[in-house]
């Protein structure tokens, strides 16, 4: 389906395109560019409020910049469907997030004005910090950098690093504060108060309008208005206030705030803030899903919707025949509650995403016993293990693609004193249409070399709640890493039965050939189950359930009674569960031809799960193809896949 742009919006398809516009006809623009990601998204899917927000910031942004040469950066990038369309990829954007199509996320490759690529929170701040000064070095004093950062984002520690750096370092360079008081699930911490603190009070802006116009008026002051303006407005800020301004505080001359939302406003602020030297923010107040009302009432639910019909705002859901199986995320959460009512000592623990990792399902039943930490995945980690050392035992939920972030806390303040943290690393393996930001790639790799840590993967959520109640009980740390989407078993709520450390077990009995898998994966295993059958091969298979340790017992069955095995894991192969059999295998003198199915060396991009995982060869197909080669079976002989 081919959405047609507006009349404005069709003769747009550079910035420089962008800047033929008057004034008068930004307001136009403005509109025409929201209504086209409405219609996008509503028939093909993706990343909504954020992107509706910043549609004015967006047009303002390039129509005053003279971008690619100027550079901008988008915090995580969620809000850069407006960037894209209006940077040559409009006619290719019902491509958005699909295989082979654009990205989801800015991404250098994919376009010159994509400055920098993004997908985690809290970058953009160093990235054009490190631009404005590489630019300062080089003697280009006319080149502009601007990052464009969330209020939800501003919490992580990362960009106060960056701005702190910023102040002392002359760098030309605007911080773009986009402050709509709501990140993916509802900000929280003492940032947020303080930005609300400071749009809320109607005397200070009242006052600040007063003097910003009456000082404007003077001619004597000259180009140096601004300046006194800026002196005049610290004053006023903390007599008003009652506190000095944070990022003044940090040397960072703070502007605003001001309407996110008024084009034309925007546009003479920008061309101001153009010529005025040192780092600057600009503090824009916005409105996530601006523009569409259902979209404004329930900014989580409009974060990333799915297909929707835009007229009456329904949500399209696929009405299932049969029962289904339920999301790993929502066994955790319901088993988590389980655990929780059991033993008082188990609290939860999240960085900023309750609704995506349903921890809110925990802070609905327990609320003094669950901890949304915000966008702060190094403090969740370290919070927790400080949690730990008072005899309680935290569950720190944290997407496998963010727990990279806080690597060192697992190591220095968790492991090296193990402690009993249970990580529940949702999102591993492939993350889908989000891409290589978001993929769990190298989880099993990264932990398996930490001292101390046990490292587990269910195969089907009964594996997964076992193996919570087995973490809750461990006295040390204990990762359990499980995917996105969808389980395997309709009626998931068994028993709970504490797996032993190290335990795997055996799937199938076979003679002919050994599959080794580690988490759900496996299920893919099962798939080929009669297929395996007609093609006269006896195959075994193992479910070992852990990386680390691993089963021992299982592996001496293994290369005591086969020279072909083959391992399957949607993680990296490099260092991954593949690796670890090997050198198992290696240590202990036995020898056989192993082929190792798993994600190579190399980044791979955006597309449904299974279209990853078909791409990388472990798929059903796939790992059909491979026993079928090991055995040097003619397809021709036999029958067709």
């Amino acid at each position: 389906m081919q959405i047609e742009p507006g009349k404005l919006l069709r003769g747009i398809h550079y910035p420089e395109d962008l800047k033929n516009l008057s004034k008068d006809q930004l307001v136009q623009i403005c509109d025409e560019l929201r209504q086209f990601i409405i219609d996008h998204v509503s028939v093909y899917g993706g990343h909504f409020g954020a992107g509706l927000g910043v549609v004015e910031l967006t047009v303002a942004l390039h129509y005053v910049l003279n971008t690619p040469d100027d550079q901008l950066i988008w915090d995580v990038g969620h809000q850069a469907y407006g960037h894209k369309i209006l940077t040559g990829r409009r006619n290719d954007f019902h491509t958005n997030r699909l295989y082979k199509g654009l990205s989801g996320f800015p991404k250098r490759k994919e376009s010159p004005f994509d400055s920098f690529g993004v997908g985690h929170s809290s970058t953009s701040i160093s990235a054009a910090l490190g631009m404005a000064m590489a630019s300062k070095y080089k003697g280009d004093t006319k080149r502009q950098h601007v990052a464009v950062i969330g209020d939800g984002a501003m919490t992580g520690g990362m960009a106060f690093e960056a701005m702190n750096h910023a102040g002392v370092s002359d760098s030309n360079m605007v911080i773009i504060l986009n402050d709509n008081c709501m990140s993916i699930d509802p900000n929280v911490g003492a940032l947020k108060d303080y930005l609300t603190d400071i749009t809320t009070s109607h005397t200070y802006n009242k006052v600040k309008d007063e003097v910003w116009h009456l000082l404007g008026k003077i001619s004597k002051f000259g180009f140096s208005a601004q300046d006194v303006v800026s002196k005049v407005e610290g004053a006023i800020k903390s007599a008003l206030l009652k506190q000095s301004n944070l990022f003044e505080s940090l040397n960072l001359r703070y502007f605003g705030p001001v309407d996110g939302h008024d084009v034309n406003h925007l546009v003479e602020v920008l061309n101001d803030l153009k010529d005025i030297p040192g780092p600057k923010i600009l503090h824009c107040i916005t409105v996530k899903g601006k523009g569409y009302a259902p979209a404004e009432k329930d900014q989580t639910k409009w974060h990333a919707p799915g297909k929707f019909d835009k007229i009456t705002g329904e949500i399209a859901k696929k009405i299932p025949t049969t029962p289904q199986a339920p999301k790993y995320q929502d066994v955790f959460g319901h088993t988590l509650v389980e655990l929780a009512e059991k033993n008082d000592k188990i609290v939860g623990v999240t960085p900023a995403m309750p609704s995506g990792s349903s921890m809110n399902i925990m802070m609905k039943a327990f609320p003094d016993r669950s901890f949304d930490v915000g966008i702060a995945e190094q403090h969740a980690v370290t919070f927790s293990a400080g949690l730990a050392t008072q005899g309680l035992v935290p569950f720190c939920n944290i997407y496998s693609t963010f727990m990279q972030r806080a690597y060192d806390q697992v190591i220095h303040d968790v492991c090296l004193q193990d402690l009993p943290v249970v990580f529940c690393l949702d999102r591993a393996g492939f993350a889908g249409a989000d891409g290589p930001t978001h993929h769990g790639a190298y989880d099993l790799a990264y932990l398996r070399c930490v001292p101390n840590l046990v490292v587990s993967a269910p195969m089907n959520e009964e594996e997964l709640r076992n193996l919570m109640l087995s973490g809750a009980e461990h006295q040390a740390p204990y990762a359990i890493r499980y995917p996105r989407g969808q389980g395997v078993m309709p009626d998931w709520r068994k028993p709970l039965r504490k797996i032993p450390t190290g335990q795997g077990r055996i799937i199938t009995e076979g003679k002919d050939l050994a599959i080794l898998s580690i988490g759900h994966i496996g299920n893919y295993v099962l798939d080929n189950a009669e297929k395996f059958e007609s093609l006269g091969l006896s195959i075994a298979h193992y479910d070992m359930r852990f990386v680390k340790p691993l089963d021992e017992s299982l592996l001496h069955e293994v290369f005591g009674k086969f020279d072909k095995v083959i391992t399957v894991e949607d993680g990296c192969l490099m260092g991954g569960f593949g690796s670890a059999v090997l050198e198992w295998m290696m240590d202990h003198d036995y020898q056989a031809k192993i082929k190792r199915l798993g994600i190579p060396d190399k980044v791979i991009e955006h597309g449904e799960q299974i279209e990853l995982h078909h791409e990388c060869g472990f798929d059903p197909s796939g790992i059909l193809q491979t026993v079928k080669d090991m055995m040097n079976l003619n397809v021709e002989d036999k029958i067709k896949i």
